[in-house]
């Protein structure tokens, strides 16, 4: 008779809130923790994949069904925590409950408190702080052992732990430490590599690995900075240049510039430093009459020859404080000629820039950040001849180093960049005529990495002689990663940082994106971006590992066709393709280019193509090209099918899923019923930081939702659910759930989407569901009922006792979005890639989305102009200002606020109106126009008044108009006081209003 197989601890209960906290504060440890050994998009945090791989391996000792020998483990193992001196490094909340089982054994005898203290033990555990401490390591490691065997694996094994998208590695890593095998795959070299430096290398070698990195990276580094000394020389008076700071330019083509027309620098800011009591800035240099100085210059063009310019003439100053400096010549890729004021437009830019292939190479240097020995900080200096000799004579030795030693590949990466057809993330490189991978660097930047590629193809043989080939490949790899770390601090598109004065890197984004004003680090001196420093990264990644006691293996190879056999797993874990938010092999090339260089002799298998695969990956470059869609989907049920079938019947499963877009979203879970799976738990893990630039201002998920699976039970023959009991079921299920999520912090559409697995627990149980006609439901419609099922429970829980069901559609959609959104509306972050309009200000939405959320609270998006507005794919709340015209008539004006004027603290609606407009009144304390016709319009126009200073006028309204003596304005006007952010206009005029009702009588 086959063993009934208990629940898992992931399927019954989690800690969420608790380990999310850890996850978030880990994503700012930065020293010897593994995302720093090198970039990788979008990495789970090792809190979380630690905490869900403890919970998915360990049966719940409450369950019928559990083995007793884990019963019997785990009460021994928890019960060697109650010592005194392991208990220090407990949470108060864990501590409490091991001391109360120090003074009564007897305790862990309840299997609900032996569960507890499992939980309470993994919470804990997923503190880094805690990741390496022996006692954490040594009994989660007996408890997975034990869970193993009493699960019917063979004694002196362990259960193997599967991820075929294993990208960054934290799963594979962490399932190791906790005392399981791992097996990671990808299509991407680049992830192949990393896996085995984490999983195969670091367990086998690591100090002595880093100790061999620092030898042989160090005796590059010496080298390097030897051979390239002329190229970076430090000044006469013995400073030392630490970073060139740089400006793309353009010809103006002011019509009436004269005859020697102005080269306009690309500068986004004047400033140099805003560090606090160091100020320091540019200003353009003026005659006594307050003209720009310009001298005249030759410079090279696109056609190949040279031309004359006027260039405008900078000095460096102290600036008291922020108006002393002026603004910077671009702005959202429009350029201003400081000489002449004529603005040239972003189209002709764009069209200067990219016939010169990005501009690097004729960048013009502004500045050098230097450091003085004796005297703190950082010090600047305008460029001076040594500067511009040491330019020029890099470009005459870059071209003598074009092949490596065997003359076969070009030291210099001119592979092309992603072309027009790739993700919209990657384009911007093409658009401003970067076609190949050595336009993003200037010809200085080129000869220090090629000479380090050509340096450590030079010791190759030094390394490899007397070594194991195994070791010598982990050397070999740890320097590749080093200079890799190198290259992403030597591009055009690195920026200084002003409060800060470090150099940023290139991939600050998920993007290659243009930048105008870039810094040049200094790779030999020792500071900010240096050589030495990547190096010491590497390292201290190398020998921070743990000592394993399980294995790794790591292996190119495709989800869809995968290399293990039937049930060969235990734990099928993967954190797969989020659609189209990461374009992973388009951003990958850039560092592939580079490990071709320095591996791909001594890794063929790895390094052998000339760009990564585009073909076999599962990204959607453009959600609305169908046949990528198709080709998404088809993938991924490929890749799920894998997962099911490497998988033992027995096994669980977990497939992470962290994106906003519902077509995303439609397309995993289709890929998840179709293979087979049923979903037996949800829990939505905080992995994200809330500053991060795409999280402002709309719906972006903060969690990664993770989705536990179970092999479908078969029987021999098809499950088929009923389509009544399924639609009854759901709405329950939503009403249980939400509140647990509530309780646990998670809420707007993290919450929306964490609960697409509990609906999708009742749906994915059957083959299929059918409706009484014998009709098959597809999911899409399934998805649907799903959507109006939260947004209707949701609705009647977004404020404390009160009940919105009676109001309009727009005051229950308004709600809904606020609650949906949870975080104020910001415009984008400072950029300048393409000239982009800004986003438009208010709170935003993924249209199908807010489609879905209207539906299912019964309105129409197409009905609700007046709130909403739909711009492509986005569809966003509009701000209360923006609808002043919408409430008020034509005649009033937009509030400031709505047009910029973020400094005042009320607005003047009726600023524009003259004397004699019919409107004269509404200065006079009369409303212009009637009340509104939805309550949610009365709320406005009183928020309006308000933030208008027109007291008078909103006590008229609310007053005499008998607008504040509706029990309904009131009503809502709390309610969306609790949802507006904090910090946000609407959230203070909706509170002032509330406040006047007192005083008002009413």
């Amino acid at each position: 008779m086959a063993m009934i197989e208990p629940k898992r601890l992931i399927e019954v209960d989690l800690p969420i809130r608790r380990i999310s906290a850890h996850a978030r504060r880990e994503k700012s440890i930065r020293h010897g923790h593994i995302s720093t050994l090198h970039i990788w998009w979008a990495r789970r945090p090792l809190a979380a994949c630690r905490a869900v791989l403890c919970a998915s391996l360990w049966p719940d000792p409450a369950d019928p069904a559990c083995p007793e020998a884990f019963i019997a483990k785990a009460k021994d193992e928890m019960l060697g925590w109650t010592a005194f001196e392991r208990q220090k490094v407990l949470s108060d909340e864990s501590r409490e409950r091991f001391e109360a089982a120090r003074k009564n054994a007897s305790r862990f005898d309840e299997p609900g408190e032996l569960r507890m203290a499992l939980l309470n033990f993994i919470a804990d555990f997923a503190n880094w702080d805690n990741s390496a401490n022996a006692d954490f390591l040594a009994t989660s490691r007996a408890l997975t052992q034990s869970a193993h065997e009493a699960l019917g694996g063979a004694s002196g094994t362990r259960p193997l732990v599967v991820d075929s998208f294993a990208g960054g590695g934290s799963i594979p890593l962490e399932a190791m430490r906790i005392g399981a095998d791992a097996f990671a795959s990808d299509l991407n070299p680049i992830p192949v590599l990393l896996n085995k430096i984490i999983l195969e290398y670091i367990p086998r070698y690591g100090r002595k690995l880093a100790d061999g990195v620092r030898k042989w990276g160090l005796w590059i580094k010496e080298k390097a900075a030897e051979e390239l000394a002329e190229f970076y020389p430090a000044d006469k008076d013995g400073a030392i240049p630490v970073a060139y700071l740089w400006a793309r330019t353009i010809i103006s083509e002011d019509p009436s510039g004269g005859r020697v027309p102005v080269e306009v620098p690309l500068m986004r800011s004047l400033w140099l430093s805003k560090r606090q009591g160091k100020l320091k800035a540019l200003r353009w240099k003026r005659d006594a009459n307050g003209a720009v100085e310009c001298e005249t210059v030759k410079v090279p063009y696109a056609d190949g020859n040279s031309i004359e310019v006027r260039r405008p003439l900078l000095e460096i100053f102290t600036p008291k404080d922020a108006k002393d400096v002026e603004n910077g010549t671009v702005a959202r890729g429009s350029a201003s000629c400081p000489v002449t004021g004529y603005t040239t437009p972003v189209t002709a830019v764009r069209k200067q820039i990219k016939a010169r292939h990005g501009g690097a190479e004729d960048a013009r240097l502004y500045c050098v950040a230097i450091t003085i020995p004796g005297r703190p900080g950082y010090h600047y200096r305008l460029p001076s001849v040594a500067d511009q000799k040491a330019v020029s004579t890099a470009v005459h030795e870059l071209g003598l180093l074009t092949t490596d030693n065997a003359g076969r590949l070009s030291l210099v990466p001119n592979e092309s960049t992603p072309d027009k057809k790739s993700h919209r993330a990657v384009v911007g490189a093409r658009v401003y005529g970067m076609n190949k991978f050595s336009n993003l660097f200037t010809p200085r930047q080129l000869l220090a990495l090629v000479t380090l590629v050509r340096l450590i193809g030079q010791i190759k043989d030094e390394i490899y002689k007397g070594n194991d080939t195994c070791f010598s490949d982990a050397v070999m790899s740890g320097i590749s990663v080093a200079i890799n770390r190198q290259a992403d601090y030597t591009t055009s598109l690195c920026s200084w940082h002003l409060t800060r004065e470090v150099i940023g890197h290139t991939f600050v984004r998920q993007a290659i994106p243009m930048v105008w004003d870039f810094a040049e680090v200094a790779p030999f001196c020792e500071k900010s971006g240096n050589f030495e420093g990547a190096l010491n990264w590497v390292a201290l990644n190398l020998e921070g590992g743990f000592e394993s006691v399980s294995q790794g293996q790591a292996q190119l190879a495709s989800a869809t066709v995968h290399p293990l056999p039937d049930n060969a797993a235990q734990c099928f874990f993967t954190d797969p393709p989020y659609y189209d938010a990461v374009p992973y092999a388009d951003l990958s090339d850039f560092f592939y280019v580079w490990f071709k260089r320095t591996l791909g002799r001594a890794m063929p298998e790895l390094f052998a193509h000339q760009l990564t695969d585009k073909h076999g990956q599962a990204v959607v470059a453009h959600p609305d090209n169908k046949d990528q869609r198709a080709d998404y989907e088809a993938k991924m049920n490929s890749a799920m099918a894998e997962g099911r079938r490497i998988l033992s019947s027995n096994g669980i499963g977990c497939v992470v899923f962290a994106h906003k877009s519902t077509a995303g979203w439609e397309s995993q879970l289709q890929a998840m019923v179709d293979a087979g799976w049923t979903i037996t738990a949800t829990w939505p893990i905080d992995t994200e930081m809330s500053n991060r630039m795409n999280a402002m201002g709309a719906a972006t998920l903060a969690s990664s939702v993770h989705l536990v699976v179970r092999p479908r039970a078969t029987n021999g023959y098809a499950q088929v659910g009923d389509w009544r009991d399924v639609l009854d079921e759901l709405p329950k299920r939503i009403h249980a759930w939400l509140p647990r999520l509530a309780e646990e912090g998670v809420v707007g559409a993290d919450a929306i989407f964490a609960c697409l697995g509990p609906a999708l627990e009742i749906f994915s149980r059957y083959d299929k569901v059918e409706k009484a006609s014998g009709e098959t439901v597809a999911l899409r419609e399934y998805l649907e009922q799903v959507w109006a099922a939260v947004s209707k429970e949701a609705l009647s829980a977004v404020v404390a006792d009160a009940d919105l069901s009676g109001f309009e559609a727009d005051a229950r959609l308004s709600a809904m979005w606020l609650w949906t959104v949870a975080a104020p509306a910001k415009g984008d972050a400072e950029g300048d890639d393409d000239g982009a309009k800004a986003k438009p200000s208010g709170f935003a939405l993924e249209y199908d989305a807010a489609r879905k959320i209207a539906q299912g609270l019964g309105a129409n998006l197409d009905d609700l102009a007046g709130i909403v507005e739909v711009k492509g794919d986005t569809a966003t709340l509009l701000p209360v200002a923006r609808r002043a015209k919408h409430l008020f008539g034509e005649g009033v004006a937009e509030p400031a606020a709505a047009r910029g004027n973020k400094g005042a603290d009320q607005i003047d609606l009726f600023a524009d109106l003259g004397e004699d407009s019919p409107h004269e009144q509404a200065r006079e304390g009369q409303i212009a126009g009637k009340p509104g016709e939805t309550t949610l319009d009365r709320v406005h126009q009183a928020m309006i008044l308000f933030a208008s200073g027109r007291s008078d006028a909103l006590k008229r309204f609310l007053v005499e108009d008998g607008v504040g003596r509706e029990p309904g304005l009131w009503k809502l006007a709390q309610a969306l006081s609790a949802l507006y952010p904090p910090g946000t206009q609407e959230k203070r005029w909706i509170d002032g209003v509330l406040a006047r009702k007192k005083g008002l009588g009413l």
